[in-house]
């Protein structure tokens, strides 16, 4: 799912087209018992909580596409008679209302959910009658090509509030403040089947972390029946490891420069794109070619990627291998941020037999908030 798809979704989640039609919880302590379960028609809940719950659905579908939001598609084993793309379609397509399958996928999540704590598991159905386009690309509320049918699951920590002090209107006086049981937003989460081309497809689902790296591989595992994706912390470590392994002791700065203004170009050409920008191996052995990565030191390059991945398909999220608002240049004491069109004015050169680094100024300088004017005394 692109940004576009994932925002169509959430913004239309307390409108009139999208309505959730059952709400299953599921409350879970530290010990992994269920302390209170229940199953209900959302038209039910007061309204007060019906507000709660939607926000706690428009955050499971909030963060970063590629980062925090990760489309996950189904092996072909998992798309099986018994596999875990069947059973979920057969939760969807029984509303919540078979309470079997509810409990096997909520004692699926306690099984294989890593949290010390308390948490609440919140299972979602719901239907989005979706609006036509036109030939303008305007979405047509008079018209509906079809009906999206998905299940939102999310699962958020229950902690303790904070003790306190508060005022006690009947007393009227101030007092020690009742601490109580708090859900927070959620932390974890999916939408099944996942909303491409702005319609379901059952071969994917898109799955929530708050942490983009805190992926939790044996939950993926237990409920897509897939290997989790590299996280975005997992994709800047191992992209530079292929890059620091490709180039060796001969590792330049005005190469490194290179690469990061060409990634950063990259972004910025794609700005209106709703895919995240993502390279392959292909695309990545060019970009280190062009960046003037030396022909001898690109021999290593094939088995670099291979040792630093799994999967010869692996492709990288590049906002997530590269800060393409700063280049940060570090040294044990010293900490240099630049902007990534400015990378010019930060230049390497020997000084007194010593290896230094250049920075042009040409205009005022700021040492801890106050303006230097003049930084060499005559």
């Amino acid at each position: 799912m692109n940004k576009s798809e994932i925002s169509e979704i959430k913004k239309n989640l307390n409108g009139d087209r999208l309505s959730i039609d059952r709400i299953c919880g599921c409350y879970v302590d530290y010990e992994k018992r269920k302390k209170v379960q229940f199953t209900k028609a959302f038209g039910q809940l007061p309204e007060e909580e019906t507000w709660k719950y939607q926000e706690i659905f428009r955050q499971t579908l909030s963060g970063v596409a590629g980062r925090n939001l990760v489309t996950i598609d189904f092996p072909t084993e998992q798309e099986m008679t018994g596999g875990a793309q069947e059973f979920l379609l057969t939760l969807r397509n029984s509303a919540l209302k078979e309470e079997a399958l509810v409990e096997q996928l909520v004692d699926q999540v306690i099984a294989h959910y890593i949290e010390p704590e308390n948490y609440y598991i919140v299972l979602a159905h719901g239907l989005y009658d979706v609006p036509g386009v036109t030939k303008d690309k305007i979405l047509n509320d008079d018209a509906s090509d079809s009906v999206y049918d998905f299940i939102l699951c999310s699962i958020c920590p229950v902690k303790l509030s904070k003790a306190g002090l508060s005022y006690n209107a009947q007393e009227k006086m101030i007092t020690e403040r009742t601490r109580d049981w708090v859900v927070e937003p959620p932390v974890k989460g999916f939408l099944f089947p996942a909303f491409t081309d702005r319609a379901d497809d059952i071969h994917s689902t898109l799955y929530f972390t708050k942490k983009p790296f805190d992926m939790q591989p044996e939950l993926i595992d237990a409920l897509f029946g897939s290997e989790a994706p590299l996280s975005a912390p997992e994709q800047k470590e191992t992209f530079q490891s292929i890059v620091a392994e490709t180039m060796g002791e001969d590792a330049d700065l005005s190469v490194v420069k290179n690469i990061h203004e060409m990634l950063s170009e990259m972004v910025l050409g794609s700005a209106d794109d709703p895919e995240p920008l993502t390279i392959g191996r292909k695309q990545m052995r060019q970009i280190l070619e062009d960046a003037g990565v030396a022909p001898e030191n690109m021999e290593r390059f094939d088995e670099a990627f291979e040792n630093a991945v799994e999967n010869e398909d692996e492709s990288f999220t590049v906002t997530n291998v590269s800060d393409v608002k700063k280049l940060s240049i570090e040294t044990p004491n010293v900490v240099i941020r630049v902007k990534p069109d400015r990378a010019d004015l930060v230049m390497p050169r020997i000084v007194d037999g010593r290896e230094c680094l250049i920075i042009v100024v040409d205009d005022r300088v700021e040492v801890n908030g106050i303006n230097v004017r003049t930084i060499f005394r005559k």
